[in-house]
């Protein structure tokens, strides 16, 4: 069991609880609110009496409960929201609301109780909720759900969620019935992960028209198995290139859905690795911490181009991120042009080697340090 770092939710106050599927939200509300009603609409009974009539959902509480009412997957019935706003409103219940999307509710004109609860997420295991357990190997290769860590073979628990699961998920959803166009799909923004998205490049790969593939990117952010990341442009000095880029959530399922060919070189998919365990742990603790920063990338149309950026109202972090064990002075050049620009920024090279170090007034920072340290980092 692994103590997660979602800790901050409110005492008294209903809230959504969204992440992919297998991420660990049903186990942390089990474990974290012990007495709570629990209400699974992935058990097909409990299914088919919500689905028929919302109504009944006060059939599974008791006279004057006072504790948290737990409902997973609220995806599967959204016209339940209503009962659940109701009853909110009017027998002052407390629910925890938890799904792996947000589609199928704004889809049928849910408000997602119009402020009357409040949005968390839950993320793949991070390197610090891992701790000791730490193996960078398996982190890099097969990702944080938390269910990986206890499967003997790691490789095929990936392999099978990308299967059944993804696929699955997009029929259940009704979205489309053309598995074979969306698995080409897959593969071919598999390619896209940590770079600037070109939509056409991808619909060609994958013989997807445009319009659909810029649907099937919106599914995956809808499921929350893939997100877009902006580019920064504050007070911007220079001209920039102002496409987003592309990740999977979890660096396991992007390593899954990746095909390698004979071309393919080891050191350029172990790079968007790092990249994409590093940018995924960002990602939660910044979360979680409830830190505030808004994550983006930097690249000028000349080619300057710093991994990620951290932004807030008190802080700027700009991170590289650099798989080889040495670092030269080629390797810090973009971070001192971007501080020119913002001579505020705190920058950081994450890489490979084992020696923390300070060049230039930049941080060099081993990679499976920075990750079990991203918290005091940002703090």
């Amino acid at each position: 069991m692994y103590t997660r770092l979602l800790k901050k939710f409110p005492s008294n106050k209903s809230f959504f609880l969204f992440g992919a599927r297998g991420t660990g939200k049903t186990t942390w509300v089990k474990n974290t609110f012990p007495n709570a009603i629990y209400i699974d609409l992935l058990y097909s009974e409990t299914y088919t009496r919500l689905v028929a009539n919302p109504s009944r959902l006060s059939d599974f509480i008791k006279q004057d409960f006072k504790d948290w009412i737990i409902i997973d997957e609220i995806q599967m019935v959204p016209e339940l929201l209503n009962e659940v706003h109701r009853l909110i409103e009017v027998e002052k219940y407390k629910f925890i609301l938890t799904g792996s999307s947000a589609r199928k509710l704004r889809k049928s004109g849910q408000n997602l109780l119009g402020g009357r609860a409040l949005t968390y997420f839950m993320y793949p295991l991070t390197a610090i909720e891992l701790g000791e357990r730490l193996s960078l190997k398996n982190y890099l290769e097969f990702g944080g759900l938390p269910s990986v860590f206890y499967e003997e073979d790691m490789k095929k628990y990936i392999s099978d969620y990308v299967k059944t699961y993804l696929q699955q998920e997009i029929i259940q959803e009704g979205i489309t019935r053309n598995i074979g166009s969306f698995s080409r799909f897959l593969e071919a923004a598999s390619f896209s992960q940590g770079s600037v998205l070109n939509i056409s490049e991808v619909g060609r790969e994958s013989s997807v028209g445009r319009k659909v593939v810029e649907i099937y990117f919106n599914i995956l952010e809808d499921l929350l198995v893939g997100l877009r990341l902006p580019f920064f442009s504050k007070k911007a000095k220079r001209r920039l290139i102002n496409h987003s880029k592309f990740y999977f959530f979890d660096v396991g399922i992007y390593r899954a859905i990746r095909p390698n060919g004979v071309f393919d070189k080891p050191e350029e998919i172990g790079g968007i690795a790092l990249e994409s365990l590093f940018f995924q742990n960002l990602l939660a603790i910044n979360d979680y911490l409830q830190l505030g920063y808004k994550l983006y990338y930097y690249r000028t149309k000349s080619g300057v181009e710093v991994d990620f950026i951290a932004y807030n109202d008190n802080k700027l972090h700009a991170f590289e991120i650099k798989s080889k064990r040495n670092i030269s002075s080629n390797d810090i050049r973009n971070l001192k042009i971007f501080r020119k620009d913002y001579p505020s920024a705190i920058c950081h090279v994450i890489y490979g080697g084992s020696v923390m170090q300070y060049i230039d007034g930049i941080d060099i920072i081993p990679f499976k340090e920075a990750l079990l340290t991203l918290d005091k980092i940002l703090l």
